[in-house]
């Protein structure tokens, strides 16, 4: 049994998975001036981390292109963490990608010095999945491993073990966000967030449940053992998305009581 709870993360300063979640907002613009103009919104409402949705951006095939907008986009949010994503069209995505050319972006830019997390599909394939790890702990870059149903909510044990599975892999924070059928699978999914917290986590976990019917779910992290939740600025990038201003009030009541 798991007795360290309050096991963090920490990222320029900011400890995920200690005190009240931390607010990510995602970027979801297609074109450079998008993404700067997006970013330079999230700086005048605030965020705990940044997350830059690369799949939406028109130019994400040409590397060169990518780099650039990730230095822009530091220039703009200093020290703001920046989690990188490349959501695949699987997993609710934008597009699809090879899987040889999905691990040549990840570890890219980990190496260029511009993000500081990385998400990695965790069922993408271990050795696939490894491969991201190891090259961005070698970058000094954190892991996110991530598993996205928009379909279902899976039962109550298969999230826990598929939770296990992202920490043996090496993820620094383990993800799961599923597809609530009904009010029973959100229970299931704090369930399964609160017995992996309680009983198995050594690190932070993300949990949520989407669309209306999983809303509370993005809001009750720090009773359930979510370290982080997904907030909108605008355009969202996942069903059940709350605004962020929202957002911080909510989770500042409940930190308080």
């Amino acid at each position: 049994m798991n007795t360290e709870t309050n096991s963090w993360v920490e990222v320029r300063g900011v400890r995920i998975g200690e005190g009240i979640p931390k607010i990510c907002v995602p970027i979801v613009g297609k074109t450079i001036d998008e993404i700067l103009n997006q970013a330079k919104h999230i700086c005048e409402i605030g965020a705990d981390v940044v997350e830059w949705r690369v799949d939406w951006f028109e130019e994400v095939k040409n590397y060169e292109s990518v780099e650039n907008a990730a230095k822009q986009l530091r220039d703009i949010l200093g020290e703001t963490p920046i989690l990188f994503t490349f959501r695949t069209a699987k997993e609710g995505g934008e597009r699809t990608i090879e899987l040889d050319e999905y691990v040549e972006l990840n570890e890219k830019i980990a190496k260029s010095g511009y993000v500081d997390i990385v998400d990695v599909e965790a069922f993408t394939g271990d050795t696939y999945v490894e491969k991201v790890i190891k090259t961005a702990h070698e970058c000094g870059v954190k892991v996110i491993a991530s598993n996205h149903d928009f379909r279902k909510t899976l039962p109550k044990e298969e999230l826990i073990t598929r939770m296990r599975k992202m920490q043996e892999l090496g993820a620094d924070i383990p993800k799961i966000a599923v597809m609530p059928q009904s009010t029973e699978d959100l229970l299931a999914l704090l369930s399964a967030t609160e017995e992996m917290r309680r009983c198995y986590a050594d690190r932070p976990v993300i949990t949520m449940s989407m669309a209306g019917t999983g809303v509370l779910s993005r809001m009750c992290g720090e009773v359930f053992g979510s370290a982080l939740t997904f907030g909108a600025a605008g355009k969202v990038s996942a069903p059940g998305q709350i605004d962020v201003e929202d957002l911080r009030m909510v989770l500042g009541i409940i930190h308080k009581s």
